[in-house]
């Protein structure tokens, strides 16, 4: 790659400082995609001088907008950490969030919604140290809220699938579920003799003191991922409640966070997330093979728009190696109420001839995919039933 003159790098900082064409000498400088997706970041914030009423026809970050979270996680990319710094608290000054996280009585009145809690964990480096505990009870809220909607139907649809994944069919006398065996065994009845032949013994699943299955979500961080993020803490949190699966929670950006330990809380989980900044996927992919103990017991769940910032194909040969060794693995391209995702289509294509299934997911039919998962099923047939529709090798999936 060519490096640019200096006379190039002076007319781009003077077209990323002064935003347009108002630089004379910038006039018809043509910025490339990192720098324009830069440019735009800058803009959201200083780009508007004008009356805030005549601003609202204008794209900004005002308190009520979607895109504070993805703004956030943009400015992470872009810019070093004092930079951030100072942005954020310009972002907060400028657009009144401050007067949202300062006033509690407003965060109170606010309806649980998951794209404040993104924003809120998004701020946490800057929340003020007294409107702290008012941010963790509104992300609490939330979180409840959540629960409440989700919490039975994964865990129904969880243990579900592992009492059917350890059937006991050769079962001891202590062992027999009588009212399935004598379901099972209708066919059988002799009515001469009036009494059933139970051909097909069904018993209760035998208790393990190990896990029947080993879960690992491994979750992108970067700003587009935020509602991703704060339903797969709440899904992680419920399925590490459950003694028959041992989860995992692993969270990345360009480096790997292990989350494991604060499952018992979602919100501890929301809090130790950084939303925003670059992405490794092939990083965190590795770290998690590294947590696989029984390759045939184990799904992994990635949960990314596949917008690799490291090493493709290092990323490739470590899904190749994970399939091959017989781990479920699957790609959620978004865990969210959203629409159709903005993913990286080609390696959502080269994934899925691995054998890696890529598709959006919203979180309603997150316990069905575990289940699915859990019971081993082919999970493209899965998706197919459920009216997904998988990214297939070599074309581009709708979704």
């Amino acid at each position: 790659m060519d490096h640019p003159s200096p006379e190039q790098e002076r007319l781009r900082r003077w077209r990323l400082a002064l935003g347009g064409d108002e630089a004379p000498e910038a006039a018809g400088f043509a910025l490339s995609p990192e720098d324009a997706a830069m440019d735009a970041a800058l803009a959201a914030l200083y780009g508007s001088g004008e009356d805030p009423a005549k601003r609202s026809r204008r794209a900004g970050l005002g308190a009520s907008s979607p895109n504070v979270a993805r703004w956030l996680g943009d400015i992470r990319k872009y810019f070093p950490s004092s930079v951030v710094q100072v942005m954020q608290q310009d972002a907060l000054a400028k657009f009144n969030l401050r007067e949202l996280l300062l006033e509690p009585e407003m965060l109170e009145a606010v309806q649980p919604d998951v794209k404040l809690v993104a924003s809120l964990i998004s701020l946490a480096s800057v929340i003020p140290a007294e409107t702290k505990e008012t941010a963790r009870l509104v992300v609490r809220r939330v979180v409840d809220d959540l629960l409440k909607r989700l919490e039975e139907p994964l865990r129904s649809a969880v243990s579900g699938a592992l009492n059917r994944a350890v059937r006991n069919r050769r079962p001891r006398l202590a062992e027999i579920d009588w009212n399935r065996t004598v379901r099972a065994n209708l066919r059988h009845y002799q009515p001469t003799h009036r009494t059933l032949v139970p051909e097909t013994l069904i018993g209760f699943g035998r208790k393990s003191r190990r896990s029947q299955r080993d879960i690992i979500l491994c979750i992108d961080q970067s700003g587009s991922m935020a509602a991703s993020v704060v339903y797969s803490s709440i899904f992680g949190a419920v399925m590490a409640s459950l003694p028959a699966v041992t989860t995992r929670l692993v969270v990345f950006d360009t480096a790997v966070v292990d989350l494991t330990e604060k499952l018992a809380d979602p919100v501890d989980v929301l809090f130790g997330t950084q939303l925003g900044g670059g992405t490794d996927i092939h990083g965190a992919v590795t770290y998690c093979q590294s947590l696989v103990r029984e390759p045939r017991n184990t799904v992994l769940v990635l949960i990314s728009d596949l917008y690799e910032g490291g090493v493709e194909a290092k990323l490739l040969r470590r899904a190749a190696e994970l399939v091959e060794a017989g781990v479920q693995f699957i790609t959620l391209l978004a865990l969210s109420d959203e629409g159709r995702p903005s993913y990286d289509e080609a390696l959502a294509a080269k994934l899925a001839a691995l054998g890696v299934p890529s598709f959006a997911c919203t979180p309603d039919r997150f316990p069905a995919l575990m289940a699915a998962a859990i019971r081993r099923e082919d999970i493209n047939a899965w998706a197919a039933r459920e009216g997904l529709t998988t990214t297939r090798p070599g074309e581009v999936g709708s979704l």
